[in-house]
């Protein structure tokens, strides 16, 4: 049962992701974490897709929709038995969403929405925040459109935050915080008067 406890700005969220720091919610609060390693995908050419996932994308089993349903991407990613995105978080990031600064990557068949990921967006990076899958490969194949959105909008960063086994198969590594911060300020810097878009 997600919770009503008030929203985030969407300044104060954009500031602290700007500083390497985002939220969480656990039991009732709000806590905010900038982990000691850093988890990030690549957008060059050491991201890799597995041979089982290529075969998947060439039978296109779903439909690729941006921004159609962030509030039902971000409601799936909390459908499960221990979750971090309470009503205080959905409703701040569904807030995010209105400015233009957080985007969600869909999967959809003749069924509906099967899966996807949300994330937020500043210039030059992008900051994964969670995914799901209802059918088989759903998030992992919007993790692989949204890697090739990034790469054409000449992205430099896709933080994950944590990483996983599951991200590790995509070319998954790792960063010190004070490696992750100095990445971060410099990509920042570099696109601060730059026209990105997601």
């Amino acid at each position: 049962m997600l919770r009503m406890l008030g929203v985030i700005p969407p300044e104060i969220l954009l500031d602290a992701y700007s500083q390497g720091v985002f939220p969480m919610a656990e039991d009732g609060e709000i806590l905010w974490f900038s982990p000691e390693r850093r988890g990030l995908i690549p957008l060059d050419d050491r991201f890799h897709i597995p041979h089982g996932l290529k075969k998947a994308l060439k039978r296109k089993p779903f439909e690729i929709r941006w921004n159609t349903a962030f509030r039902e991407v971000m409601l799936g990613c909390a459908e499960r038995e221990e979750t971090w995105i309470d009503q205080t978080i959905l409703e701040s990031y569904c807030g995010l969403h209105t400015t233009g600064h957080a985007h969600s990557v869909e999967c959809w068949d003749a069924d509906g929405l099967q899966g996807g990921l949300y994330g937020v967006s500043l210039p030059g990076v992008f900051f994964g925040e969670s995914m799901f899958s209802r059918k088989t490969d759903a998030s992992k194949i919007a993790l692989v459109a949204l890697v090739d959105r990034l790469r054409e909008e000449n992205y430099r960063l896709l933080d994950t935050q944590w990483m996983t086994e599951h991200l590790k198969q995509f070319g998954g590594y790792e960063l010190s915080r004070r490696q992750y911060q100095k990445q971060l300020a410099d990509v920042l810097a570099e696109h601060r008067t730059s026209n990105v878009q997601y």
